[in-house]
C-alpha cells in the first residue's frame, strides 16, 4: 500500500486532491470542503498525511492518519 501524502490545492475548476509528487490531480471538486472530505478518505485508507492548502498555496492545516510520530521516541 502506498503511503503518499495527500494535498488539497486550488485548481482552475475548484479544488483538487493531489498525491505528493504527482503532476495530475487524483480528483477535482467544486468546493474545498468536498476536496478535503475526499482527501481525508484517501489519507485514512493509506495511513498517510493530509495537507490542506489555502487559496494562496500555503499550507493552512495538516492532519496525520496512521502512525503519528508524535510524541517522538527518545
Amino acid at each position: 500500500m502506498s503511503q503518499k501524502n495527500q494535498h488539497i490545492v486550488p485548481h482552475p475548476k475548484g479544488w483538487a486532491v493531489r498525491g505528493a509528487g504527482n503532476d495530475r490531480a487524483t480528483s477535482v471538486h467544486p468546493t474545498q470542503r468536498q476536496a478535503i472530505d475526499a482527501g481525508r478518505d484517501i489519507a485514512r485508507n493509506q495511513g498517510s498525511e493530509l495537507f490542506v492548502h489555502g487559496e494562496n498555496g500555503r499550507i493552512r492545516e495538516r492532519n496525520t492518519y496512521g502512525k503519528d510520530p508524535f510524541p517522538p521516541k527518545g
